[in-house]
């Protein structure tokens, strides 16, 4: 199997800006070569407001249809986060953005502590998506925080985890640790890609984006709070040979989420 190219944007974010965001993520994109995905953060057009009424689109609306063109343009997977409007309930939701079509994903679990569960309506069911014959999981930021939701298993056996977010500063050391441990307990790759720089309540993101391998060892990792662009390539291989001498998924538990 192909090897998985996977591009991060670790970014500042123009708060409640869509208009801002939009372009300087265009121009940032453009000077993306050859790549598989592009991972944009949770949140990417606005940053992570409680101000859905205001900034939310509809699945029909301006960003969606960017994240449209940017994937036709490049050939590759778009995805990130944006504030949805379905129905009269607003949605933290994931897009995944194919040059052929496109899938979201809900966030499960909503940050009660920024008071999101009173705003936002939490979704029900995970997205599993391909690439390349590579099984992808895409979640949100503090989806990262619950191991159950994430576990693979046959229902769900996928190569990679991807986390987008909005992980402040004050609370990185819980995102790098926890980033590592779901990719030793699911033996998979993990990529988490955070935002950088002080949000409209004053609150400071350090990024510390990663994409670690299924032993948890970093393959990348950037510890400053700085912009970035950056391409990794995942080796299939490499990943079901590991997989294959040390079984340890073999020995674990079975279990459905009802």
């Amino acid at each position: 199997m192909q090897d998985l190219k996977v591009t991060l944007i670790q970014s500042n974010l123009h708060w409640e800006n869509k208009f801002k965001n939009l372009e300087m993520f265009a121009e940032k994109i453009s000077a993306v070569e050859e790549t598989d995905l592009i991972l944009l953060p949770e949140m990417f057009t606005t940053g992570f407001t409680m101000n859905a009424s205001a900034h939310s689109e509809t699945m029909n609306g301006e960003t969606v249809e960017w994240m449209k063109n940017i994937s036709h343009k490049k050939n590759c997977v778009v995805a990130g986060s944006i504030i949805i409007n379905d129905n009269g309930s607003f949605y933290n939701r994931l897009i995944w953005m194919k040059p052929d079509g496109m899938e979201y994903y809900d966030k499960r679990h909503l940050f009660s502590f920024a008071g999101e569960d009173s705003v936002y309506k939490p979704g029900n069911k995970k997205l599993s998506v391909s690439i390349k014959g590579w099984n992808i999981l895409p979640l949100i930021c503090y989806d990262l925080r619950f191991p159950v939701w994430s576990r693979r298993n046959n229902l769900n056996n996928y190569d990679l985890l991807l986390y987008v977010a909005n992980w402040p500063e004050r609370r990185i050391y819980a995102w790098k640790q926890l980033l590592i441990a779901r990719a030793i307990e699911n033996q998979c790759y993990v990529a988490g890609l955070n935002r950088i720089g002080n949000d409209g309540n004053n609150i400071f993101h350090s990024g510390d984006s990663a994409v670690i391998d299924y032993k948890g060892e970093l393959t990348s990792s950037e510890n400053q709070p700085v912009e970035f662009v950056s391409t990794y390539s995942l080796s299939h291989e490499k990943l079901i040979n590991y997989r294959k001498q040390f079984g340890f998924y073999n020995d674990s538990d079975h279990f459905e989420i009802k």
